[in-house]
């Protein structure tokens, strides 16, 4: 694996781990500076995962740049990757619903703890969308597909290295009960990716995913926040 790689790793692992760590020095550092109030605790969470978040991208990209500046002999041309990255949307979305019901069958109920915490933050901190939408999905295709994916397709096939990439990507979303449905996501997106080659793909339709998941959630008066 690249060195490059292995940063990014490190850096994703850090930032995941970083909440108990950063969230208590924000909540501090937000006191001293006069801040208070009942919200006071889920505006430090807020502010550390934007801030957080926002470190790991610019460190991934930097760690990138090299790779950005080529293109890939094997990466698909512009009109079939847009075909590609609007089809990860109806395929991540069907493979949502179908592992949804197979989930149902045993007793799993329907809905996402995840999902509804990253509401209620964004409803408190609407800069948070930033996080969720775009920041989040873009760190999550560059380490459980390019790199995950990618390291495994040289040796292995796409079906475990499918596999793999998926369950470290639903390990990541800490909702175990919903293991196959994030599963299922993730075979998805390892789907466009490859048949592109472009990481852009999967970036595109996981944002686009995660852009309808929240706004079909939330309530429209709260973008009057901004």
């Amino acid at each position: 694996m690249k060195r490059e790689y292995k940063i990014v790793l490190l850096t994703y692992l850090i930032m995941q781990l970083s909440s108990p760590v950063g969230v208590p020095f924000t909540y501090y550092l937000l006191n001293g500076l006069g801040f208070s109030g009942k919200d006071l605790e889920s505006r430090s969470l807020s502010l550390w995962l934007l801030f957080s978040f926002s470190a790991a991208l610019i460190v991934t990209l930097y760690c990138l740049r090299r790779e950005m500046r080529f293109r890939s002999q094997k990466a698909a041309s512009f009109p079939v990757s847009a075909f590609w990255a609007s089809a990860g949307v109806f395929l991540a979305l069907f493979g949502q619903l179908a592992a949804a019901r197979i989930e149902m069958l045993f007793g799993v109920e329907p809905g996402s703890e995840n999902t509804r915490e990253i509401i209620g933050m964004i409803e408190k901190a609407p800069a948070i969308f930033l996080v969720a939408a775009v920041f989040g999905p873009i760190l999550e295709e560059v380490v459980f597909r390019k790199i995950i994916f990618g390291t495994c397709m040289q040796r292995l096939g796409f079906f475990p290295s499918a596999l793999i990439s998926s369950l470290f990507f639903s390990a990541a979303h800490m909702e175990f009960e919903h293991l196959l449905l994030y599963t299922a996501i993730g075979f998805a997106f390892c789907y466009v990716y490859r048949k592109t080659n472009r990481i852009l793909v999967p970036i595109f339709s996981h944002v686009s995913m995660n852009v309808i998941a929240i706004l079909s959630q939330l309530d429209p008066k709260i973008f009057s926040m901004f």
